[in-house]
């Protein structure tokens, strides 16, 4: 039998153990782990840091994952805290407590093989570093020892309070990575067409007089240096990386950076526009040698990559070129004009402090004269050019305004106002011809200079009146000119009305005119058969002719032979008769007597009125009859005028048988 007291012990014994049993279980949930904390331990206290590696007393580098654990009470404090989890798409900041310290030149803590911060005794074995750590966390659940390691996420601060100073701490820290953006990856997308500029903040400084860090080996040459687009600050920093603004760039894409080791500046594209070239001046780089040549003493142009002016200029694309590391002077290639006028500024803006030449002409005037200069720049000079002015602007401002200003200064001085507006044309042309070798000794190309109208300062009317008179006079002759016109569009509209009045009458006139022909051919036939007939005519009249002749002549012989016969006879009688006076009497009674016989005249009145005197006396009223009568007588008696008075009786007694030949005949009829 078992003494009492041995019962009893054992029965303490026993509840003791349950006891203690039941005090060392320690449950953790499958979404949390338990940081172990000893109070106290054989090995002693922590020398130095806050994790005991060695089984000291203090924070234990091993976490309890989920189920049901026992650790000895009152030697263990077990605290369970969350699993640490970093969402989707976003990034997870890493505070080390405990760790090596940071070298001078670090700011951050140098990345070790620690399975993402949840192998703490790797992590401190291998030289991991208290403080913010390089390394960040990508989008996942880790089971990490809050003890030793803050874990900063956008949602949540993943810690173990160990003082009342820890939370605004971390809190800070939170704010600062937010104000960075840096819980989100930086998303680089070709619409927005930017590039990120980026600056680290860890590693050793620039040497004296760099502005900028150098970029470092790439994914084509070393890829032992290379650091994925500065995701992988070991490699960064191994390449040679160095801290501060850097001459590579982030282009499209998506990197998840740790914006506590690299911040990022958005800044555009360098865009060469069609029609314009590039010219970069680089502020970095290595000292090249002058590729300008010995005749170019205006500076030197080096290759690409050196430090100075690219004798090779950017074509025309887009470009992330990095402008805190040179920048990009565009020169227009393309024809542009340079305006010297107040009220317009061309797109470039290279002449909007250009201003109209003020001229003193030849008669006194102060005219303004408002210019146009068309420019071209070779692409291949464009370099010289600007190394020579810094950019276009002051190359205009500077050289080509004073230039483009003195010489039509010099031409106004020798040119009337009349001449200056009459004669432009001819001034524009020189103008051309002598600026270009002006133009082309700052390696540019004149393509033509345009004058504009002379324009009068405030207050002066002058020029006014010379130009209103002049648009007087060429209204004048413009109008003289219409007038001509006029009456030429007159005379044409005349002519039109007359086709259209002949157009209509066509038809007649067609018939008129060919009537015509038709009688001028009738005309024709008619006078070719005149002819004809005037030709046969002509021929019978010479038949004729040579007949009657022929007749003629056997006539005329005959009657000669008549006539000889006859005045053989007449001679003969008029020998009977009393001579030929007395032959001619009676012959010329005979013809008489037939006319008298034909015509039916009563020769002797019916009724006869006499007056008082003897019968038959000259001028007693006697009829002509007896007047012929009278003389017939006087003639047969060969008496003279004088005898006529006393008639004889062989004249009366003719007398007297002629009146009764004649008184027959007048009772006949």
């Amino acid at each position: 039998m078992v003494p009492t007291w041995v019962a009893v012990s054992l029965l303490v014994l026993a509840g003791v153990g349950v006891l203690l049993l039941l005090l060392g279980l320690r449950p953790v949930r499958n979404d949390r782990i338990a940081v172990i904390e000893k109070r106290f331990s054989a090995a002693g206290s922590i020398e130095k840091g806050l994790i005991a590696l060695q089984g000291e007393a203090g924070f234990q580098p091993e976490v309890l994952r989920g189920g049901l654990h026992w650790k000895f009470p009152f030697v263990y404090k077990v605290r369970t805290v969350p699993l640490v989890t970093v969402p989707q798409g976003r990034i997870g900041y890493v505070f080390a407590r405990d760790g090596m310290p940071l070298a001078q030149e670090q700011a951050l803590g140098r990345d070790v093989p620690c399975a993402e911060f949840q192998d703490v005794i790797a992590f401190l074995s291998r030289g991991g570093q208290r403080g913010p750590q390089r390394r960040v966390l990508r989008e996942g659940t880790y089971a990490i020892n809050l003890a030793q390691f803050v874990v900063i996420t956008a949602e949540r601060i993943y810690f173990l309070p160990l003082d009342q100073d820890d939370f605004p701490l971390f809190t800070r820290m939170q704010a600062l990575i937010a104000e960075r953006d840096g819980f989100r990856p930086l998303v680089l997308s070709g619409e927005e067409d930017l590039m990120g500029v980026v600056t680290v903040h860890d590693g050793p400084a620039l040497a004296q007089g760099e502005l900028i860090a150098p970029i470092v080996g790439d994914d084509a040459h070393d890829n032992t240096t290379f650091h994925n687009s500065f995701q992988d600050p070991e490699r960064f920093l191994a390449a040679g990386g160095r801290r501060g603004r850097q001459l590579q760039v982030l282009v499209e894409g998506t990197y998840y950076l740790n914006r506590l080791m690299s911040t990022v500046e958005l800044r555009p594209k360098t865009v060469v526009e069609v029609g314009t070239v590039g010219v970069v001046v680089s502020y970095t780089g290595e000292t090249g040698s002058d590729l300008s040549g010995s005749e170019y003493k205006h500076g030197e142009l080096v290759a690409r990559g050196r430090r100075g002016v690219w004798n090779t200029p950017l074509l025309p694309g887009k470009y992330a070129f990095n402008t805190y590391a040179g920048k990009v002077v565009l020169v227009p290639t393309t024809n542009f004009i340079l305006k010297w006028n107040k009220r317009e500024v061309g797109a470039h803006k290279f002449d909007e402090n250009l201003s109209e030449v003020s001229l003193i002409t030849k008669d006194a005037f102060e005219p303004s004269l408002p210019l146009s200069v068309v420019v071209h720049i070779d692409y291949r000079k464009a370099p010289l050019v600007v190394q020579r002015f810094g950019d276009v602007k002051r190359l205009v401002e500077q050289t080509l305004d004073p230039m483009v200003a003195a010489y039509f200064k010099n031409v106004g001085q020798t040119r009337t106002l009349i001449e200056l507006l009459q004669e432009r044309s001819e001034i524009q042309e020189v103008a051309s011809k002598e600026m270009q070798t002006k133009f082309e000794r700052y390696n540019l190309d004149l393509e033509e200079v345009l004058i504009g109208t002379p324009t009068s300062s405030p207050g002066d009317t002058h020029i006014e009146e010379i130009l209103k008179q002049l648009r007087m006079r060429q209204i004048a002759e413009e109008q003289v000119e219409t007038y001509a016109r006029q009456e030429r569009a007159a005379v044409k509209e005349r002519e039109l009305r007359e086709a259209e009045a002949r157009a209509e009458q066509q038809t007649q006139i067609t018939g008129s005119e060919l009537g015509i022909i038709v009688k001028a051919n009738q005309g024709r036939a008619e006078y070719e058969r005149a002819l004809q007939e005037a030709a046969q005519i002509k021929a019978i009249a010479g038949a004729d002719a040579e007949r009657v002749r022929l007749m003629a002549s056997a006539e005329a012989e005959r009657a000669a032979r008549v006539g000889v016969a006859e005045a053989m006879a007449i001679e003969e009688q008029v020998r009977a008769y009393g001579g030929p006076q007395l032959q001619l009497t009676q012959k010329v009674m005979t013809r008489f007597s037939e006319a008298i016989e034909k015509s039916g005249v009563d020769v002797v009145p019916r009724v006869v009125v006499g007056g008082s005197g003897q019968s038959g006396a000259p001028g007693s009223g006697s009829s002509l009859m007896e007047a012929l009568l009278a003389m017939l007588l006087h003639e047969r008696e060969g008496g003279d005028s004088a005898s006529t008075q006393a008639p004889s009786a062989k004249a009366r007694r003719l007398r007297d048988e002629l009146g009764a030949q004649i008184r027959h005949v007048g009772d006949a009829e």
